[in-house]
């Protein structure tokens, strides 16, 4: 079972990434939070993954940290219907905290936006993991500061980058998003907070 993998970023896009470990390299799957964690191409990076061995293939899914695998795992081992394309649309729609915040808290009408997920399955994430979620909160994360715009606080680049994920065009989530940053200076609001403004602004 590869657990883990630490090589060069040889190319990257939203959904995956190739990774040179000693020569060979790697085509993993990942979601939009580990790919914005991602040094430039060329430069070394290590990896958390997950191995799923089927009849006919064999998958790798890449995450930055060690709660987005647990996370991962989690929902693709306890939450009946999900499965790996779900499991990376929750983890590139919403960061893990905000995630178990709307587990515990059992905000169905927040879950049900996630691409792939329904208003059944967002109920049955809450009824499976209220429990549980707890033991990804524990798990700490690394601090790390994404590559990110200048211009554009972090909050509102995830917020944007959640809202493209549940079908909103960018220029749309962009507009609305700058627009609440904007309002709330000097402040900025967390991405959870600006998703819910947000989300609230473009269906209305």
């Amino acid at each position: 079972m590869i657990a883990q993998l630490t090589g060069i970023v040889v190319e990257a896009n939203f959904t995956s990434v190739i990774l040179d470990v000693n020569g060979v390299g790697y085509d993993l799957s990942i979601p939009l939070s580990t790919f914005d964690k991602l040094p430039p191409q060329g430069q070394k990076v290590t990896l958390k993954t997950v191995m799923a061995v089927r009849q006919d293939d064999i998958q790798l899914f890449a995450f930055y940290t060690d709660a987005e695998k647990a996370l991962f795992k989690m929902l693709t081992a306890e939450v009946s219907g999900v499965g790996p394309k779900v499991a990376l649309s929750v983890l590139s729609s919403m960061p893990v905290s905000d995630f178990a915040s709307a587990i515990v808290s059992a905000d169905i009408k927040l879950l049900s936006k996630i691409s792939g997920v329904g208003k059944r399955t967002a109920e049955r994430m809450v009824v499976e993991l209220k429990d549980k979620v707890t033991r990804i909160t524990a798990v700490s994360a690394s601090a790390v500061t994404p590559m990110a715009s200048k211009d554009v606080p972090q909050e509102a680049q995830d917020a944007i980058s959640a809202l493209e994920t549940l079908g909103f065009k960018k220029d749309a989530a962009s507009k609305v998003v700058l627009k609440l940053v904007e309002e709330a200076a000097p402040n900025v609001p967390s991405a959870e907070s600006l998703i819910r403004k947000a989300l609230s602004a473009l269906n209305s």
